[in-house]
């Protein structure tokens, strides 16, 4: 029930837990205890709502930043890691193979909003050797869900 349960939670939060419950085949009062454990085990770590920001009038920009670090000793890198994560427009932070060793990914209201951030704060820190930044431009899918509509042709079909 578990790896289901996840499942299905991860992909609707707002699911009702009577739904889930039958979903699962079990009563609900058991969803309900999974839940509390699962939460206190820190598995479930919070519950998110997805927002199309394009379709607010409130001015968004993401951006994806490369981070190359010299890692600490004795700490490795994620000392850097959670000196990074703990600033407000850090929206998450991951450890990735490759080229740079960290991508952090950030918001803010303007695109000279993250420049800055990049330039002032995360430049500048002991460990941070260089970073690449990659402004998001649009969002096809995010967390699975799709954000951009696919075209669809309403003209009526003419046939000779």
């Amino acid at each position: 029930m578990r790896e289901e349960l996840l499942a299905i939670v991860e992909r609707n939060s707002r699911i009702d837990l009577k739904e889930l419950a039958v979903i699962l085949g079990v009563e609900e009062i058991d969803v309900v205890n999974e839940l509390a454990v699962l939460e206190a085990e820190g598995i479930i770590c919070g519950y998110h709502t997805m927002i199309d920001w394009e379709k607010t009038s409130i001015e968004k920009v993401s951006a994806l930043i490369e981070v190359r670090v010299t890692p600490q000793r004795g700490q490795g890198f994620d000392k850097i890691a959670e000196r990074i994560y703990k600033y407000s427009e850090v929206t998450s932070v991951y450890l990735i193979s490759g080229g740079y060793d960290l991508l952090v990914t950030l918001e803010g209201k303007s695109l000279k909003e993250i420049s800055g951030f990049v330039s002032d704060k995360l430049s500048t820190l002991d460990s941070v050797l260089s970073t690449a930044t990659h402004f998001i431009l649009k969002k096809y899918k995010d967390h699975g869900t799709i954000l951009a509509k696919k075209y669809e042709d309403t003209r009526e079909k003419v046939t000779p």
